[in-house]
């Protein structure tokens, strides 16, 4: 996710022509807010932030510093402010787009999805996607459904060998599970693990991780994938325009991408393309189009925060 975000962020700093830009790693929540002061300190015109994490101390940020531009990668900034530019998406549209191609292939009915946590969004978004989806396709399909930590912690995001032992133990209470979609960051690349080990199918989130987790190459079917470079590289290019929001960029605000605004969908099946029959294709096309024109929703809303209503535990 942040590796996506930085070449989106380097593909926007050489088409605006601006000069090479910096990065820094929090290790820690505490990290963040005297790493973007830093950023602030050295005059720097645009800074980019990554992660829901990052949201709060972006916002007091951009509202101390009006003359600079913040762009916040899966935050949701004020709809009144001036120079903050959120980038969310609506993670149920491929989640769902997953849940079709996870229920096809499933030769048992049982599917799993392991989240990292609850707590952050984009996580329950992605897998009541998925249900829905793997539901639209197989009204009879279990969906197994398991969150590894109540908190935004490092079991729940950054932790590859808890994902791995994780999902195997939810493999032995289910044993009919045959495809995992994994919602959980680094701790999710175990989960992908897991699945490989256990020779069953898996599907990844966020960028294609047939590519980004090439360890894994060899049971990721496809990922539901956020096109995170693109986004990135877009809104700096809005910025430089003097005008965000034109021209289909990221405007100032909170920005809720989609299938709409091609901002997500399902990455290349690569070898895997025999397992997705003329069928799938067809109610994959059929979803993004309805997807695409409101005429499908892939979950429930929640009317104050725009979010997916959790059903499933």
């Amino acid at each position: 996710f942040n590796q996506f975000s930085w070449e989106g962020t380097q593909a926007g700093a050489e088409a605006v022509g601006a000069g090479e830009p910096q990065y820094a790693i929090s290790q820690a929540s505490a990290d963040i807010a005297p790493n973007i002061q830093a950023f602030v300190d050295q005059g720097y015109d645009i800074l980019v932030t990554v992660g829901f994490a990052a949201g709060e101390d972006t916002l007091k940020a951009a509202e101390a510093n009006p003359d600079m531009w913040f762009i916040g990668v899966d935050q949701g900034a004020p709809e009144d402010s001036e120079n903050y530019i959120g980038i969310g998406w609506r993670e149920q549209e491929p989640g769902y787009l997953a849940g079709i191609v996870a229920a096809s292939i499933s030769e048992t009915g049982h599917v799993g999805a392991v989240g990292g946590t609850a707590v952050i969004p984009a996580v329950p978004n992605y897998i009541e996607g998925y249900a829905n989806g793997a539901r639209s396709e197989n009204p009879d399909a279990e969906v197994v459904v398991a969150y590894v930590s109540e908190a935004p912690d490092a079991a729940a995001l950054a932790d590859p060998a808890g994902g791995t032992t994780y999902t195997q133990q939810l493999l032995a209470q289910d044993p009919e599970i045959d495809v995992v979609f994994q919602v959980a960051g680094l701790t999710g690349n175990g989960v992908l693990q897991a699945a490989c080990d256990a020779g069953i199918n898996a599907i990844g989130v966020d960028v294609d991780q047939y590519i980004s987790t090439p360890e894994t190459a060899q049971c990721t079917v496809t990922s539901a994938e956020k096109k995170l470079k693109d986004s990135v590289n877009s809104a700096i290019r809005g910025i430089a325009s003097g005008s965000p929001g034109a021209d289909g960029t990221p405007g100032v605000g909170r920005n809720v991408l989609g299938i709409d605004t091609g901002d997500v969908g399902l990455a290349p099946f690569y070898e895997f393309e025999e397992l997705i029959t003329d069928e799938t294709r067809a109610a994959i096309a059929a979803a993004e189009a309805g997807l695409a024109d409101g005429s499908l929703t892939a979950c429930d809303l929640d009317e104050t925060t725009g979010y997916c209503v959790q059903t499933l535990p």
